[in-house]
């Protein structure tokens, strides 16, 4: 049995499993407020509140056809006796960073994609949790126990299969894929289950009367590629066979690395974005000293209220070394790209162009304190790893100060 696998949890993922959480921040508001349970939770704005678009619907709500990214007065109109919240996000994230801690009891590999969904590598885990199912059912009932969340999990010898079995599981629900039944399982699934395609493609998959996955496996390698162009036509080739798409995952992530946070509602006061630009920066830098990575731009990524978005980045001529720097960077051009006053729906940051860090680089003259400053996130970094309950952090009031 091939070992290398992944869980994939639906809405919080590896052998790999992927994890997320179901209908997560309605379902943290229905924990925290026992009068909401098992009604049409509704997390996004108030009625009357404008161009606010629901962020999650419970599942209570989601049987009157409301949905993530439905304007919010259609909403209403669907479920007009629905309980309407404009979210917490101080309490997500706080909900969020114990979940990932319980991830990190089960594997020393958490790979956290978004605020409620992860993939966990378990790769040779057998011996303290036992075969991979039982690990999530131990996984899954350690969530529920913690926090009374579920969470949904898919389980595959590769993360993009362990993410789709995940969707499919949902809610509060397991799908193991048994090593060598990748294809099998992709062949009937149907082209609006493939990771990756978005609308555009899925409008040239309905213009070729393309509706299953077995649809596209019988067309050849070299057939996709002149439909689809090269790199979406390698990636669909190895999609709807089950293989690792890496194209569109693992690849991708080598030469950039990014993370950005949606707000369940328009967020204009510039404290909190650059308090949330301060956390995107952490869990940034800790990927770089974590993967030995080096990069000279950052890249900026606002979406304001009315889904206008716009992007920016810079380039240093030298890397950043430290989370001093990289926040320094990033808030000089947030400060100079938002328009103050205007909502946001949603910040995003990254580092491009990444390059090894031990690449030899022309040092300073004179030490500006970067190299201390190195050597105590990287202390900080270990600890974290040995000791994932202690949630070591910088504090924003060292940030900026020299």
């Amino acid at each position: 049995m091939d070992r290398t696998g992944f869980i994939y949890f639906d809405k919080i993922m590896a052998c790999f499993i992927h994890a997320d959480l179901d209908a997560f921040y309605a379902s943290v508001e229905q924990i925290d407020h026992p009068e909401y349970r098992d009604k049409p939770v509704i997390v996004g704005g108030l009625p009357g509140d404008r161009r606010s678009v629901v962020s999650t619907a419970s599942y209570e709500a989601r049987k009157f056809g409301v949905h993530s990214a439905m304007p919010l007065a259609q909403a209403v109109k669907l479920c007009p006796q629905g309980v309407y919240l404009r979210g917490n996000m101080a309490r997500y994230r706080e909900v969020s960073d114990r979940i990932m801690g319980l991830f990190a009891a089960f594997s020393p590999t958490v790979q956290q994609l978004s605020i409620d969904e992860a993939f966990l590598d378990i790769t040779g885990a057998e011996g303290l949790f036992g075969p991979p199912e039982l690990l999530a059912k131990k996984l899954k009932a350690a969530i529920r126990e913690e926090t009374g969340l579920t969470v949904s999990v898919g389980i595959a010898c590769n993360k993009y299969i362990a993410k789709i079995a995940s969707g499919m599981s949902k809610p509060d629900g397991l799908r193991y894929i048994p090593p060598g039944g990748e294809e099998e399982f992709m062949r009937p699934l149907p082209v609006t289950r493939i990771w990756g395609a978005g609308e555009k493609t899925q409008e040239i998959f309905r213009k070729h009367n393309l509706g299953t996955c077995e649809d596209i496996r019988r067309i050849s390698r070299e057939a996709l590629i002149s439909l689809f162009g090269e790199a979406l036509g390698l990636f669909l080739y190895r999609a709807v066979r089950g293989e690792a798409a890496a194209a569109f995952d693992e690849e991708r992530g080598t030469h950039s690395m990014s993370a950005e946070r949606t707000f369940a509602y328009d967020l204009g006061d510039t404290f909190a974005l650059e308090s949330v630009l301060m956390d995107i920066c952490e869990g940034l830098m800790w990927r770089v000293l974590e993967g030995r990575w080096q990069s000279r731009t950052i890249s900026l990524k606002l979406r304001y209220g009315d889904f206008s978005t716009e992007s920016a980045r810079e380039t240093s001529e030298t890397p950043v070394t430290t989370l001093n720097c990289l926040y320094d960077r990033l808030v000089a051009l947030f400060r100079r790209k938002y328009q103050a006053g205007r909502g946001l729906r949603l910040i995003g940051a990254g580092l491009m162009n990444l390059e090894r860090a031990d690449l030899p680089q022309q040092t300073e003259l004179f030490d500006n304190g970067n190299e201390k400053e190195r050597r105590l996130e990287k202390a900080i970094l270990e600890i974290n790893k040995k000791f994932p309950n202690a949630a070591l952090r910088r504090s924003r009031s060292k940030l900026g100060e020299r």
